[in-house]
């Protein structure tokens, strides 16, 4: 079983990446692969050819994972938390709580909800 990778899109402040480096999490920005701007859907696809999780504030995540379902499309998983529900810091130890009890073949297909 592979670890759970998080792959953060524009919308999530860098700081929640960067906190889950520092805790051992394979996690980055989408600033740092140079992926601002694209479309949600290719943001989801980014995270596919990386086999990591979509960490994001963006309620259009969600909508798009119902879609990927009807159309019997599979992506490695979606983590959604509403902006400004959680401080930094907050988000940075549930997102590791999940990496660490989640391995990336239970977030296939998969809503988690922060």
């Amino acid at each position: 079983m592979a670890a759970l990778r998080i792959y953060t899109n524009e919308n999530v402040h860098v700081a929640i990446a960067d906190g889950l480096k520092l805790r051992g999490v394979d996690a980055w920005p989408a600033r740092d692969c140079g992926n601002l701007g694209l479309s949600d859907e290719d943001q989801l696809e980014y995270a596919i050819t990386q086999r990591a999780a979509v960490f994001t504030h963006d309620v259009d995540f969600l909508r798009l994972a119902t879609d990927w379902v009807e159309q019997q499309r599979e992506h490695r998983g979606i983590i959604f938390s509403p902006e400004h529900s959680h401080g930094i810091g907050e988000a940075v130890r549930q997102l590791a709580e999940l990496a660490l009890f989640l391995e990336a073949e239970d977030m296939a297909n998969r809503v988690e909800f922060l």
